[in-house]
């Protein structure tokens, strides 16, 4: 157990910490609001991460891998993380101000992470790779208790992630110049344009 355990914190600090839209939309709203949006961002993602871990673990993604169900999901990735990004480049342009984000926006960002993660179709074949690999952790089709302790050790990795990146984004922002956040907004929109091209070239 504690073997299925240690992996299941690797695969989810990986996995939590690659680059990619989440990351960029929580170092676009902590520059922008500090540590609570971004780390709202981060807890919103983990819902996401929740279903597609017990979709891939439940060995539904087969299903969901159908077109009816993939394309308007690429789809709505693809046109989201466009409309992210497209905001991201016009912060870069003109910088906005920095402040304390209001309950409104604490809520909003917390939806947004959501919406990224859940949205996000390469979760699907990330989280049936991750049924694989555990069935070839234990040697076996993993029992009940396996896939729980799996699930357990991916989502501790996953929480501690959230607290790591929205401080380090947090410290970016009270040490940043403008010009290195102008920098970031408009590296953080070129990257949220490119993964929905990116997801726009799957449909």
């Amino acid at each position: 157990m504690l073997t299925i355990f240690f992996y299941a914190l690797v695969f989810g600090f990986v996995f939590c910490l690659s680059p990619g839209a989440v990351l960029a939309e929580t170092l676009r709203r902590g520059l922008l609001h500090g540590f609570t949006p971004a780390l709202l961002v981060q807890f919103g993602s983990l819902v996401g991460d929740a279903v597609w871990a017990i979709i891939g673990l439940t060995g539904i993604a087969l299903l969901i891998q159908h077109d009816a169900v993939r394309v308007p999901l690429t789809v709505v990735c693809a046109l989201y993380l466009a409309w992210l990004g497209i905001r991201s480049l016009i912060d870069a342009w003109k910088l906005p101000e920095s402040d304390d984000a209001p309950a409104s926006t604490r809520q909003n960002a917390l939806a947004v992470g959501a919406a990224i993660s859940l949205a996000n179709p390469k979760n699907i074949v990330y989280w049936g790779a991750l049924g694989s690999a555990l069935s070839g952790i234990v040697g076996t089709t993993p029992s009940h208790g396996q896939t729980l302790m799996f699930f357990a050790g991916f989502m501790l990795a996953s929480v501690l992630s959230c607290f790591l990146i929205a401080g380090l984004v947090n410290l970016l922002r009270q040490n940043a110049s403008p010009t290195w956040q102008r920098i970031s907004y408009a590296a953080c929109g070129l990257v949220l344009i490119y993964l929905a091209i990116l997801a726009a070239q799957g449909i």
